[in-house]
């Protein structure tokens, strides 16, 4: 409901989730509290997709694959705003983290020849977000290992015939 209106009330989220107000604000505090346990369970799927990726000990195929097929998963579970979520210094830290990880993988990607080697520094760290959320917009009821499929696809030969 977030991700549809990032402004949506207290009381329209409680009404969504078939509960009263009162019931979410006796778990949280406040719409910032709820947000941020939102942001940290988002974060926490993320760093949990990185690990099961196995990015540092899978080959890099299969990691790559496996990493794209989580965090499909994570965005479709998790759809917030991450602007306001990176607003939060300690989410922003947690996110940078997660993100040099992805970094170390690309840069294994392209030493071992899966990604190429001439291309400009982080353009394959900017461009896999970006398919990645796009096929979760885009596509969102094909299955996530066809999704995965479709985005490992075009990162390695783009959308040229093959």
């Amino acid at each position: 409901m977030l991700a549809a209106d990032p402004a949506a009330s207290i009381a329209s989220i409680a009404a969504e989730a078939g509960v009263d107000r009162r019931t979410v604000y006796r778990r949280f505090a406040s719409r910032e509290d709820l947000l941020a346990a939102i942001y940290a369970a988002r974060l926490e799927a993320v760093e949990q997709a990185i690990a099961d990726a196995r990015l540092r000990e899978a080959p890099v195929a299969v990691a790559l694959h496996r990493y794209v097929e989580n965090i499909i998963e994570v965005n479709r579970t998790w759809p917030v705003d991450l602007a306001r979520m990176l607003a939060d210094d300690e989410s922003r830290k947690r996110r940078d983290a997660s993100v040099a990880e992805v970094d170390v993988f690309l840069r294994r990607a392209t030493g071992e020849g899966l990604l190429r080697a001439d291309l400009p520094p982080g353009w394959a760290a900017a461009l896999l977000p970006q398919l990645m959320h796009l096929v979760v917009r885009q596509t969102p009821d094909l299955p996530t290992g066809p999704a995965a499929d479709l985005v490992v696809a075009t990162l390695l030969r783009g959308i040229a015939p093959a």
